[in-house]
C-alpha cells in the first residue's frame, strides 16, 4: 500500500522537475512511511511513497524499472494472485530481481501491454511509463478500492493517489467545481468521475488510461458487472461455489510479510470475514472494534466480543468521544480531500489507528451490502413493487423475486426505518422504478432550506436525477434488485471505498476487503435474483452459505447498524455543538454563502437520530476551509 504521483508534460516546453514530484510525494507520507524514491526524465517525473507490506527490502523500492530501463511503474495496492503470475512469466523466461508484486505487474505489463489488468486479482491504482513510446499507461481496480485522480489541460498530465497533491505539483489550483457540489448536495458523492474540484477528475473504477506524446488521452473499460444470469446452475451450485470463492478469497489476501489482523464490526459481513481468516491461518487473530457510549444502539461490541471469543482472537476496541470528534474532524476532511458519504469516517478512522498500534494490514467486510442486496431501501423497493403486483393481478405471474407470501416475514428487518418509508411513500406512489429508487437515495429535500439558492442554480445545464438516471439504466438487466445493486456497486461503493482508504492510509494502515473479490461479484451477478434475494430477505445465499461459519447470535441479527454515531445527541450540547456552530454559523460560512445560517442552528435540536443533514453541511463547510480557503488542517498543524 503505498502513495503514487507524477506528472508527464506531454506538450509543454517546461521540464518537470525534481522539486515539483518530491513536492507531491511528500504530501502522501502518511500514505507510505516505510521508503520512497523518485524518477525524473526530461518531461516526465513519478514519485512514491512506500508502505511496505511484500518483500520488506530494498529491492521492492519505486519507481521500478525492467532490465532495459525501458518500462517504470509506481503502484499502489496489492496483487493477490502475484505468487502465481509470477510462476507463468518465470516459464516465459522472465528474471526477477525482487519478492514483491509490483515487478510481477511491470514484467506482465512488458509481455502483455494493456491487456494485463485483466490479469490480475487485487486492489490497485497504477501508472507504467514506456521511455521508448513516451507513452504513459494507467489503471485502477474493478471497483475502485485505489485511488487514482488526474488532470490535464492538454498540456500537462498530472496524477496521485490523492487530491491534495496534485495541487502540490503546481499545475493546478483548488477550485469548486459546481456540478460536483450539485452531485454531493443530492448524494453526498459525485456521479461519474466527477470531483469536487474544477479540472480533477478521477479514473473510473474498472478504467485504464493511455497518454501519448500526441497529447492524446484514451479512456478505455477493461471489466464490468455482468448480470446475464445462469440458468443452467442449480441453487445448491452457487452456494457451493460462493463458499469456495469467499474462502480463496480469503486465503490470497492473507499473503504478507507483515502481521495481519481484522476489522470486527459485529456484523455479518465483517465476522465472516475474521472467522474464515482464523480458519485459514490456523491461528488466532488480533480483531478490532469501536462503539460508543451513548446507548446499546450505538454500540455493537457485545457481538465483536461473541466473534471474537468464538474464534479464539485477540480483542481490541475503542470508545471515541464528543471531544475526539472536535479534536479530529478538521484532519480527517484533509486527508478525505473531499466531503464524505456519511459520519461512519469518524469511528472508522479510530478503530484504524487502534489497529495500527498492533498490525500493519487488516482484512474487513466492505462491500457486502451492495454485493449481496444488503440495504433495507432494497426491502422498501419490493414491498412496493408487491403491492403494484397485488392491485394490477400481476403478483403471482412468476415474475416476481418476492411474492406477498414471501416478503411478510421478512418485514421485520425494516422495524426502525419507519422514517424513510414514510419520506417514501409520502409522493409518487408506482412511478418508474428509476424514480422511485431515486426517492430512496436522494439527500437534497432535507438539505436544500439550508443550501443558498444560488449553490442549487450554478450550472443550470446539470441536472443529477438526469445524471443518475442515465447510470441507473445501464446495462442489460430488467432485474430491479440488480438494477438498484449495480448503481449501488458503481457509485456509493467507491464513495464508501474512499473512505476505508483514507482512514487506513492516514494511519499508514492496509486495508483489504476480500468480500470484493471480482470473481465473488461476477458469480453473485450471475445468480437468478430469487437465489441471492428470496423473499425479499437481505443477503440471502450470503447469510445460508455462511450461517455455520459465524455464531448464531450473530447470523440471526435483524437489527442491522452500520456503525452509527450518536450525533444527534452531541449536537444539542457541550464541545461538538460549539463546534458545529462555529463552523457552520462563523464568518467564513456566512462570507463563502452556501448555507442559509439562520435556518441552520434551529435543526441542530431536530436532526433526526441517524440522520444525515448536518453533517453533510458540516462536511461540506470543514472541506471547504481545507481547501478553497487554504487555511484548514494542514496550515494549521
Amino acid at each position: 500500500m503505498c502513495g503514487v504521483c507524477g506528472i508527464y508534460a506531454v506538450r509543454s516546453e517546461a521540464r518537470v522537475e525534481e522539486s515539483q514530484i518530491r513536492q507531491m510525494a511528500d504530501s502522501l507520507h502518511h500514505r507510505g512511511p516505510d521508503d520512497e524514491g523518485i524518477y525524473v526524465g526530461q518531461d516526465i517525473g513519478l514519485g512514491h511513497k512506500r508502505l511496505s507490506i511484500i518483500d520488506l527490502s530494498s529491492a521492492g523500492r519505486q519507481p521500478m524499472t525492467n532490465e532495459n530501463n525501458r518500462f517504470w511503474i509506481v503502484l499502489n495496492g496489492e496483487v493477490y494472485n502475484y505468487l502465481e503470475l509470477r510462476q507463468e512469466l518465470v516459464s516465459r523466461g522472465h528474471t526477477f530481481r525482487s519478492k514483491s508484486d509490483t515487478e510481477v505487474v511491470l514484467h506482465l505489463y512488458e509481455e502483455e501491454g494493456p491487456a494485463c489488468v485483466r490479469r490480475l486479482n487485487g486492489m490497485f491504482a497504477f501508472a507504467v511509463w514506456d521511455d521508448r513510446e513516451r507513452t504513459l499507461f494507467a489503471a485502477r481496480d474493478r471497483f475502485g478500492i485505489k485511488p487514482f485522480y488526474y488532470s490535464y489541460d492538454g498540456k500537462s498530465f498530472a496524477f496521485a493517489s490523492e487530491i491534495k497533491a496534485i495541487f502540490e505539483g503546481g499545475t493546478l489550483r483548488p477550485e469548486l467545481n459546481p456540478t460536483g457540489i450539485k452531485d454531493y448536495l443530492t448524494f453526498q458523492f459525485c456521479l461519474g468521475d466527477k470531483t469536487l474540484f474544477r479540472g480533477v477528475h478521477k479514473l473510473l473504477p474498472g478504467h485504464s488510461l493511455i497518454l501519448g506524446p500526441n497529447g492524446d488521452i484514451r479512456i478505455e473499460k477493461y471489466w464490468d458487472i455482468d448480470f446475464t444470469i445462469d440458468v443452467i446452475h442449480t441453487e445448491e451450485y452457487f452456494e457451493q461455489e460462493l463458499l469456495r470463492l469467499l474462502q480463496d478469497s480469503v486465503r490470497l489476501q492473507l499473503r504478507a510479510d507483515v502481521p495481519v489482523g481484522a476489522h470486527l464490526s459485529g456484523g455479518l459481513d465483517s465476522s465472516t470475514i475474521a472467522c474464515l481468516a482464523s480458519s485459514a491461518l490456523g491461528s488466532s487473530i488480533d480483531t478490532f472494534t469501536g462503539g460508543f457510549r451513548e446507548g446499546t444502539e450505538y454500540d455493537e461490541t457485545r457481538y465483536a466480543r461473541s466473534v471474537a471469543t468464538h474464534i479464539g482472537g485477540r480483542y481490541h476496541e475503542v470508545f471515541p468521544s464528543a471531544d475526539d470528534f472536535v479534536k479530529t474532524m478538521p484532519m480527517l476532511i484533509y486527508y478525505m480531500d473531499e466531503p464524505v458519504a456519511g459520519p461512519g469516517l469518524f469511528p472508522q478512522y479510530f478503530v484504524s489507528k487502534l489497529a495500527s498500534e498492533h498490525v500493519k494490514v487488516v482484512l474487513g467486510g466492505q462491500g457486502g451490502d451492495e454485493v449481496f442486496g444488503g440495504y433495507m431501501r432494497y426491502l422498501i423497493a419490493y414491498l412496493e413493487e408487491c403491492l403494484r403486483g397485488g392491485i394490477n393481478g400481476t403478483q403471482e405471474s412468476g415474475k416476481y423475486v418476492v411474492s406477498f407470501e414471501s416478503i411478510l416475514p421478512n418485514l421485520t428487518q425494516l422495524q426502525g426505518y419507519q422514517p424513510l418509508m414514510r419520506h417514501f411513500w409520502k409522493e409518487g406512489l408506482f412511478e418508474s422504478p428509476e424514480r422511485r429508487y431515486f426517492r430512496l437515495i436522494d439527500r437534497s429535500d432535507d438539505v436544500r432550506q439550508f443550501v443558498s439558492s444560488e449553490v442549487w442554480s450554478r450550472e443550470d445545464d446539470y441536472d443529477s436525477y438526469e445524471a443518475y438516471r442515465e447510470l441507473f439504466n445501464e446495462g442489460e438487466t430488467s432485474s430491479l434488485i440488480n438494477r438498484m445493486t449495480r448503481f449501488d456497486v458503481k457509485t456509493l461503493l467507491p464513495a464508501l471505498l474512499q473512505v476505508e482508504d483514507r482512514t487506513s492510509m492516514a494511519v499508514s494502515l492496509e486495508s483489504r476487503v476480500p468480500l470484493l473479490d471480482h470473481r465473488i461479484v461476477e458469480l453473485v451477478a450471475s445468480m437468478p435474483p430469487m437465489v441471492k434475494y428470496r423473499g425479499g430477505r437481505s443477503k440471502h445465499v450470503f447469510r445460508k452459505v455462511v450461517q455455520h461459519i459465524v455464531p448464531r447470535e450473530v447470523s440471526a441479527r435483524t437489527d442491522k447498524m452500520g456503525f452509527p454515531v450518536p450525533l444527534a445527541i452531541w449536537y444539542r450540547k457541550g464541545v461538538v455543538r460549539d463546534f458545529v456552530c462555529d463552523t457552520l454559523l462563523g464568518s467564513k460560512a456566512r462570507t463563502r454563502g452556501f448555507f442559509q445560517t439562520d435556518q441552520t442552528e434551529k435543526f441542530l435540536d431536530a436532526e433526526n437520530p441517524y440522520g444525515r443533514t448536518v453533517w453533510g453541511l458540516l462536511s461540506l463547510e470543514l472541506w471547504a476551509q481545507n481547501f478553497l480557503d487554504g487555511s484548514g488542517f494542514r496550515n494549521a498543524s
